[in-house]
């Protein structure tokens, strides 16, 4: 616990609540309210912080320092962060999007909300249902209740933000100093550390009452508050790894019309490194293929589809990207029995040449308009593929089913595209988000997955064209063809594969492979074999080079420091607490027993300490 007041680390855990109203009469002479509210209307200058929150006067640079705390700065949040909680400069650009997103989202769900015809009820008024500490389930420091002071900050109608991983805070803050129309923000986090850097980072920005810490299972919080009157407008979730154990709560918790913000980092299982344990997390099979990145895209919209339906829910996705090392979608959720029944046409198998790489989506049914509003569902017919691939006579994977509707929201991508324009200078990663969503909105919407050229040349081992003329050749051939934000060098076309291996024969007509690749047996032999029967024509094409790359606006960034990724899974300090001679202690997980932790045990100290996922 911290004095609001002065900012001293009044108590430990495990103190009697009496030694608590001590500490705290000793430490300010309970003038905390007072003082709080002079400065937050600026009257007061912040006071400094050191390590683990006591006050150190002038000297907290040195001591935190020492003690391994650094100083962040990021849009307009200035955050103490330990090496003990997980943090990644990487993914500022992941933070500023998020940021923006829900700026924009704000702004259109609050008119939303006022369209909404009136029920005739009175609404509850939304209050956090956390359980107290000593349970284990969750508290919040801050505004209670029907608290209507001046520390309670924000918009009276604004929406309420749940950040169910929160670190160090850091996104949690730039939600309150950043997003307008936001009446309250809960940073969440499991490790007990992380959750003391969030009190203070709290407190070094000014958001007491407006952003509130919270100290417990993320999933459990979100059950707690799925009632409708308890539900929150925009949920982020940014763990380590996946994200598929927090879906079923989430789409519970979130509003009708409300945003959910969800990253999975575990790339190589969505990318078909372990399609078994795909299937085991999000409930479907990925494949190895060079479209890897999209459909590990849609595997995690169709886990968030399926999760939603089973409580008459469907998601509508806003924007959806696939950056650096993770996922990370943006979906708005809904209730609707008749939209939910929709969602099996929304949903494919993927059959995918081990050979060629060609492919083809199965869709899994068909809706047929009836009477009125009305629809008829048929099991789709398939397969789309004969027993061996038409192309080079290779079997066929199957993998799915994946989310096969459109990935993004095309006006709200104008609409995004407009606010990063005009608040540019708050985004560190300004140019990158432009460029990122001006892709994502050349996307071919009804087109899934892409292939990209580079490897459709190595297939053939032939000298590959230009961009630009590939992408003449679709065009004059009068198909449709746009980029992916999701790989360089990649094209979606809904030209089917026969078509683009009849572009790739004339081009090889022209460009002559090596006699020594054309070897019985060989897929190379197999699919130069057969004479084009289409016409092509490799002349430049007016709309062959889209405005994004024209522009040379910033798509994919050059390695931002060395051994940049995902970074280590930071360690959970749940287990811990100091004596009075300074010395740390863990539990014995096994027998119960506290003993020191040696300096060496930096191996055996990570198997007894748990682990939480804890994410910026």
């Amino acid at each position: 616990m911290i004095c609001k007041a002065c900012s001293v680390l009044l108590i430990r855990p495990k103190l009697a609540f009496s030694e608590v109203v001590s500490s705290v009469v000793r430490c300010c002479s309970f003038k905390s309210t007072t003082q709080d509210t002079e400065r937050q209307r600026g009257k007061l200058e912040q006071p400094q912080l050191g390590t683990r929150g006591f006050h150190t006067g002038d000297n907290t640079t040195g001591s935190m320092a020492e003690a391994g705390v650094q100083e962040i700065t990021e849009g307009k949040a200035m955050v103490l962060l330990p090496k003990s909680v997980f943090y990644n400069p990487v993914q500022e650009f992941n933070r500023d999007l998020t940021t923006c997103i829900l700026s924009q989202f704000a702004e259109e769900y609050l008119a939303w909300q006022a369209d909404q015809p009136s029920k005739g009820k009175k609404s509850k008024k939304k209050k956090v249902d956390l359980e107290p500490e000593d349970e284990q389930t969750g508290t919040i420091d801050g505004c209670h209740g029907d608290d209507k002071s001046d520390n309670c900050l924000g918009s009276k109608n604004g929406i309420r933000i749940f950040e169910g991983l929160s670190a160090s805070g850091l996104r949690s803050v730039r939600f309150g100093l950043e997003v307008e129309g936001v009446k309250e923000v809960i940073a969440n986090d499991f490790d007990k550390t992380a959750v003391e850097f969030i009190e203070k980072n709290i407190t070094r920005n000014n958001l007491t009452g407006l952003v509130k810490s919270s100290h417990g299972d993320a999933s459990m919080i979100m059950y707690q508050n799925k009632d409708f009157d308890k539900r929150f407008d925009a949920i982020d979730l940014d763990p380590y790894g996946s994200a598929s154990h927090f879906l079923d709560s989430a789409v519970q918790a979130v509003c009708d019309g409300g945003l959910l913000c969800i990253t999975c980092t575990d790339a190589a299982v969505l990318c078909g490194n372990a399609g078994e344990t795909c299937f085991a997390k999000y409930g479907s099979l990925s494949l190895r293929a060079k479209y890897c990145h999209e459909m590990g895209l849609r595997i995690l919209l169709q886990c968030v589809e399926s999760h939603a339906n089973r409580y008459s829910r469907y998601i509508e996705p806003l924007v959806s990207l696939s950056v650096d090392f993770y996922v990370r979608v943006f979906v708005r959720v809904y209730t609707g029995q008749k939209q939910v029944k929709m969602s099996v046409t929304k949903a494919s198998m993927v059959y995918n040449c081990v050979g060629c790489g060609s492919f083809y989506l199965q869709q899994m049914a068909t809706a047929i308009p009836t009477k009125g509003d009305n629809h008829k569902f048929v099991p789709g017919v398939g397969p789309p593929v004969g027993p061996t691939c038409d192309h080079c006579g290779h079997k066929h994977h199957i993998g799915g089913p994946i989310w096969s509707a459109p990935i993004h929201n095309a006006e709200f991508l104008d609409r995004m595209l407009v606010r990063v324009e005009r608040d540019a200078a708050l985004f560190g990663t300004s140019e990158r988000m432009k460029g990122m969503l001006s892709v994502a909105k050349e996307e071919l919407q009804d087109v899934p997955l892409y292939y990209i050229l580079d490897d459709v040349c190595n297939i053939l081992h032939c000298t590959p064209p230009n961009m630009v003329q590939m992408r003449s050749a679709l065009l004059n051939a009068g198909y449709r063809v746009s980029l992916s934000h999701a790989a360089k060098n990649s094209y979606k076309t809904d030209a089917p594969p026969e078509a683009i291996w009849d572009i790739m024969r004339w081009w090889v007509k022209d460009h002559p492979v090596s006699a020594k690749r054309l070897t019985d047996g060989s897929v190379v032999q197999a699919i130069l074999q057969k004479e084009p029967s289409l016409q092509v024509s490799f002349a430049v094409h007016p709309a062959a080079n889209p405005a994004s790359r024209q522009k040379g606006l910033v798509r994919w960034q050059q390695n931002p420091e060395p051994e940049w990724g995902p970074k280590p899974r930071a360690r959970r300090n749940e287990g811990k607490e100091s004596n009075t001679d300074g010395e740390e202690k863990t539990e014995d997980v096994k027998s119960g027993l506290k003993r020191p932790l040696d300096q060496d045990e930096g191996d055996s100290a990570s198997k007894v300490v748990k682990k939480e996922n804890v994410l910026v």
